[in-house]
């Protein structure tokens, strides 16, 4: 935009000293920073464009790059590159019921030494233009993989019952698994507690009004909203169906890292062990 005499001299630089930088190879930190640039925006678009810099560098590490995160954290900002903005959402509990209510077995020990322990499920809903597709789904707390999953256009009883169906189909498990859930009346129903009674499933619910008995579902539902249906506009329930579908049997369950799986996605956790 300047004249060069006018910089030099505003700025009281030598004419030779700019026009040596200007033709001054980058060094090899600018290059070799270049380079994984180059790298985190492949893993950063990778992720659908939902990871932060903790996540891309442990994704680096699976590539055998050696470089710290507050260098990924640098390079992620200088190229302005960002995870997306995350909004807040609601979800409700309909506990008004005279159905029995189980005690709180789990008492937000979130934590399982192997498969097919403890299951946690809940439900929450995604606006479409045709209105609202409500999903339940089922994670095992062991490599928070999501075993059963069920959506519909309302909320009965057969909605969760339908998720829970399918872990069991899937997982087989041996009897005394827990199941935990929220107190909703869909969970605390004769249909979906005669399905656990049926496959000897030992039934926990969290205590009224308290969200950090289920905070792992919470957690779950958290990502499935932020890094995907606040970024969508849904026209159909079964444009949403498909999204969600995609999100969880393609990204969550195969590819997504998580932190508390020491950044594995859910089945190459479960793989890992399987295999030792």
């Amino acid at each position: 935009i300047f004249a060069v005499g006018l910089m030099s001299s505003t700025l009281e630089v030598s004419r030779a000293g700019f026009y040596d930088w200007l033709g001054r190879d980058a060094s090899k930190h600018t290059l070799e920073d270049r380079r994984l640039t180059v790298l985190i925006r492949e893993e950063h678009e990778k992720s659908r464009r939902t990871y932060g810099a903790p996540r891309i560098h442990a994704a680096l590490q699976k590539r055998g790059e050696i470089c710290g995160i507050h260098r990924v954290e640098r390079l992620m900002r200088e190229a302005g590159i960002r995870s997306k903005m995350r909004r807040k959402y609601v979800r409700t509990t309909d506990s008004r019921h005279n159905h029995p209510v189980a005690p709180n077995i789990l008492a937000q020990n979130f934590t399982a030494s192997a498969p097919n322990q403890v299951w946690a499920s809940d439900i929450t809903y995604i606006w479409t233009d045709e209105g609202w597709l409500f999903l339940a789904s089922t994670l095992d707390l062991y490599s928070r993989k999501v075993v059963g999953w069920s959506m519909s256009a309302s909320m009965p009883a057969s909605l969760v019952e339908a998720a829970l169906q399918m872990a069991i189909d899937r997982r087989s498990p041996l009897p005394g698994l827990i199941h935990h859930s929220d107190r909703g009346v869909q969970y605390a129903a004769h249909a979906f507690q005669g399905l656990l009674e049926l496959h000897g499933i030992v039934c926990s619910m969290s205590r009224k009004g308290n969200c950090y008995d289920n905070a792992v579902k919470e957690s779950f539902f958290h990502t499935l909203k932020t890094e995907l249906c606040d970024h969508e506009h849904y026209r159909t329930r079964a444009e949403a169906r498909a999204s969600v579908f995609e999100f969880i049997e393609v990204f969550y369950n195969r590819q997504r890292l998580h932190s508390t799986l020491g950044y594995c996605s859910p089945i190459e956790f479960e793989a890992q062990r399987i295999a030792v």
